[in-house]
């Protein structure tokens, strides 16, 4: 099949933007998570709203989500992820020189989650702040954590995807509460050995398509308009052509650009949206599932942390060696996307 460098919405085409990471190479030292131990099952949600496990399951992938308890913080589950992911790296606190969180359910507009991070852990000194593109932040976290080092600016920085999606969820619009779960993942990324680390990138954003996921008035803004209890809203079928598509393209992009044939991916992580999407590209991009990290049907959509908790897992059960090239690929509300590629060390 044919791919070109652009996808095309109704409002017309868009170029992907793609380039070879440069400088000082890094690569993910070490990896941890967190999920909260209360699990809401599709069968739970049967007796919540007008809906069934079949009708979940078939439109979706999702069996069950982790919702946090009621009144804990975005900051609460970013620094048990990332403490998690401090002991697999080898390293303390104090190592840190910079600490990005990406999240789309920040406690509050400010101060930043990364910023009680930094202090929660003891990072004196890190530079920390907050990335918000959604469901692509972790990607972006990465990127820049990626340039830090390779400027030599950085040589230790920890990323972090965490959410609490669930205090944002209307349990009347199963369009949307059925499909998000609460978590966070971290990486820790150090400079890379010879030959190892990210490879290439495709970020890009396209905010003809604002309005496709959003979370509160998006007329006025949720804080303009004194928006209580800000929703998120989907239009579904408009996010699930946009998703296929952008998947397949910077897929491709991130490729090309690394001088890597798509055939030789050894494992594509994306972002966990949905199982139809995900098969769905993974179809057209020509990519065995056994080649692709799934995990939504026990998460379900966790947002920024969505990839760090697939990623870790595949780590976990052995699915990943050093050597392997390693797809990593999200999108997300603003329209939002990102990928890297990268040499598994």
């Amino acid at each position: 099949m044919a791919i070109t460098n652009e996808y095309r919405t109704r409002s017309g085409a868009v170029a992907l933007r793609s380039f070879k990471a440069k400088g000082r190479p890094s690569a993910i030292a070490g990896m941890g998570v967190y999920a909260p131990e209360n699990i809401i099952t599709n069968f739970d949600l049967e007796k919540m709203m007008d809906t069934s496990d079949k009708w979940i399951t078939e439109r979706t992938g999702i069996h069950k989500r982790h919702i946090a308890a009621p009144g804990t913080t975005t900051f609460e589950v970013a620094t048990k992820a990332a403490r998690a992911a401090l002991d697999a790296a080898g390293i303390t606190a104090a190592d840190l020189d910079m600490i990005l969180v990406g999240t789309s359910s920040p406690d509050g507009p400010f101060p930043s989650v990364a910023c009680r991070v930094q202090n929660e852990l003891g990072a004196s000194g890190a530079v920390a702040w907050d990335t918000l593109a959604a469901c692509t932040s972790f990607v972006y976290g990465l990127s820049i954590a990626d340039a830090y080092i390779a400027t030599e600016r950085a040589d230790t920085v920890l990323v972090i995807g965490a959410e609490v999606l669930s205090r944002m969820l209307n349990y009347t619009n199963r369009g949307t509460a059925v499909i998000f779960g609460d978590g966070a993942g971290a990486a820790v990324l150090r400079p890379a050995p010879t030959g190892g680390g990210f490879k290439s990138w495709c970020l890009g954003s396209d905010g003809r398509g604002y309005a496709q996921v959003t979370c509160g008035n998006i007329e006025k803004g949720a804080y303009a308009a004194k928006d209580a209890t800000p929703f998120i809203d989907m239009v579904g079928p408009d996010v699930f052509k946009f998703a296929v598509d952008i998947f397949i393209r910077q897929a491709n992009e991130v490729c090309n650009t690394a001088g890597v044939a798509l055939e030789d991916i050894d494992l594509w992580v994306p972002h966990q949206a949905n199982f139809r999407i995900i098969d769905a590209a993974a179809r057209r991009i020509g990519l065995p599932l056994d080649r692709v990290a799934i995990n939504i049907d026990e998460y379900g959509n966790t947002s920024s942390a969505s990839i760090p908790l697939a990623l870790e897992e595949a780590i976990r059960k052995g699915r990943v060696k050093s050597g392997d090239h390693v797809l990593l690929a999200g999108f997300g509300s603003g329209l939002t996307w990102g990928a890297c590629l990268m040499t598994w060390v």
